[in-house]
């Protein structure tokens, strides 16, 4: 069996920037280099969107650090790649992005038990202003609860 691994790279700010309506987990295609360094966690999730490509579903922008031990064979940091659905899954997310103004983003990447990659993204639809001054009162709200929570004990 693989060992257990503890890597969760989050894109922390797709839920600023975006309302999230739906989460799915895909695979990834990598390259053997490649899952050597998201297994090192060395990869960001950070300014990456999903976009479709002839029915197929693509992660664009996402880096992945070149593998320290790899040699000529070494993969491209940032590239473009593909995402494992379902076909199902796959139509349901293009009609939806289509018809309206959504979008897809990678919300998270980790190693599952199996020691696959695999990233849960978000049909996401992207916040105003006000929006984003309101979720950072509640945190706030949230943080000086907690304060009072810890003095009181």
């Amino acid at each position: 069996m693989h060992a257990k691994t503890s890597v969760d790279i989050k894109n922390r700010r797709a839920t600023y920037d975006y309302h999230v309506l739906d989460r799915l987990t895909a695979g990834v295609v990598l390259y053997g280099t490649e899952i050597k360094s998201i297994r090192e966690g060395k990869a960001s999730l950070v300014d990456t969107y999903c976009m479709f490509r002839s029915g197929e579903l693509w992660v664009i922008g996402m880096h992945v650090a070149e593998y320290r031990f790899g040699s000529y064979a070494n993969h491209v940091a940032r590239r473009d790649r593909k995402l494992l659905l379902q076909r199902k899954e796959l139509r349901k997310l293009e009609r939806q992005t289509k018809e309206s103004g959504k979008t897809i983003i990678p919300l998270r990447l980790y190693i599952n038990e199996k020691g696959l990659a695999k990233i849960e993204i978000g049909l996401c639809e992207g916040k105003h202003e006000y929006d984003k001054r309101q979720a950072l009162r509640e945190k706030d709200d949230k943080r000086e609860m907690a304060r009072m929570r810890l003095r009181e004990v």
